[in-house]
C-alpha cells in the first residue's frame, strides 16, 4: 500500500504540464511508433531533446539499430493518433492511412502532428525503471499547426 506521501507525489507528478508525443523510427524498411508522455528540450547548443519510452516496446531495437528517432507532438484533441500508437501490439501497421514524410534521418514523421523533431541518438539511458531515456540531437524540425501551442 502506498504511503500518504507517495500518494501526494503521484498526484503532483500527474499535474505536471505535459503532452502526448509520438516517437517513430525506421530501420531497413521496418518502422515503429510509440506514444510517450514525457519529452523536453534539454540543450540549445547543440540542440538536444529528451524523451522517455516504456521498456519492452517494439520501437526499442529499431531506434538502437538506426540510431535515430522522430519526436512528434500530438494535438490533444487527436484521439485517433493516440489510439493507433498506444498499443504495444505489432500486428497492424499503425502508420497506414496517415499522411507522412521523412526528414533527414528517414524516421517517419506524421504530418497531422503539431510539430516534429528528427533526431540522432546521442545518449540512451537504460534506467532501472519501467522507462528508458533517449537524448537526441535535432537534425531537422517541422511545424505543422503553428497556432495550437504558439508563443
Amino acid at each position: 500500500m502506498a504511503s500518504p506521501t507517495e500518494s501526494v507525489v503521484a498526484r503532483a507528478l500527474a499535474m505536471m504540464p505535459g503532452g502526448t508525443y509520438l516517437i517513430t523510427a525506421c530501420f531497413e524498411g521496418k518502422r515503429a511508433g510509440a506514444t510517450a508522455h514525457a519529452a523536453m528540450p534539454c540543450s540549445i547548443e547543440p540542440l538536444l531533446v529528451a524523451v522517455s519510452s516504456r521498456k519492452g516496446h517494439g520501437i526499442e531495437p529499431i531506434i538502437r539499430d538506426s540510431r535515430h528517432f522522430a519526436l512528434c507532438l500530438i494535438d490533444p484533441s487527436d484521439r485517433l493518433m493516440s489510439r493507433k500508437f498506444c498499443s504495444m501490439s505489432r500486428e497492424a501497421d499503425a502508420f497506414d492511412s496517415l499522411p507522412m514524410e521523412t526528414l533527414v534521418s528517414g524516421s517517419p514523421v506524421i504530418k497531422r502532428s503539431v510539430l516534429a523533431f528528427d533526431c540522432e541518438v546521442v545518449r540512451h539511458f537504460d534506467m532501472e525503471a519501467d522507462h528508458e531515456l533517449y537524448i537526441g540531437r535535432v537534425l531537422a524540425a517541422r511545424i505543422y499547426s503553428p497556432g495550437l501551442f504558439g508563443r
